[in-house]
């Protein structure tokens, strides 16, 4: 349960220790960023990706061993290391059996997921790992590239840095071809 007051007052605290009182410009500032996470940064924090992925499905007739691919999925997640936001683009693949989800369901699973404090990693292993036990996939995949603002804005300060990361699940994982295949199909 969010404690949106005790952020506020955190977010006002941690204001006054860096030498800034949160008046003028600052006021309310404790609040709006209160606000700011617990409604929007880390709203997946609330929200079974599980059950938004089997609300979001249906069962077909077996459907071989087709691939279906959603690319250019925008993505913002905050790492939990520095508190900062990363944004980019993912691209998610899987082969289905017997059921598939609605193209938005693949898009709002992947923002349960990355609207959390969770390394980039783990969003793509999070993902695979829904899509092969709650679609019984055959196979799953999910690229993300993002640009971190924890090495864009501080630290080494590397303006076009993008950091690329690939999770593979089911028959990806072990069946090279298969994985090779998926991957020139997304253009990578």
């Amino acid at each position: 349960m969010i404690d949106r007051n005790a952020a506020a007052r955190a977010i006002d605290d941690f204001l006054r220790a860096l030498g800034h009182e949160p008046e003028g410009e600052l006021e309310g500032t404790g609040e709006r960023v209160a606000d700011a996470w617990a409604d929007d940064l880390l709203e997946g924090q609330s929200i079974d990706p599980a059950a938004v992925l089997r609300e979001g499905s249906l069962d077909v007739t077996p459907t071989g061993t087709g691939l279906v691919i959603v690319r250019d999925l925008a993505v913002t997640t905050v790492c939990p290391h520095h508190l900062l936001p990363a944004f980019g683009t993912a691209a998610l693949a899987y082969m289905p059996r017997t059921r598939v989800a609605g193209l938005g369901t693949l898009a709002r699973v992947l923002d349960v997921v990355s609207r959390r404090l969770i390394l980039q990693e783990q969003i793509g292993s999070t993902v695979v790992d829904l899509l092969c036990s709650e679609l019984g996939a055959e196979a799953a995949l999910c690229r993300l590239a993002l640009t971190h603002t924890c090495l864009v804005s501080r630290g080494e300060r590397k303006t076009s840095a993008v950091v690329e990361t690939i999770a593979f699940g089911g028959t990806f994982a072990t069946d090279t071809a298969g994985r090779t295949l998926a991957l020139m199909t997304l253009g990578r």
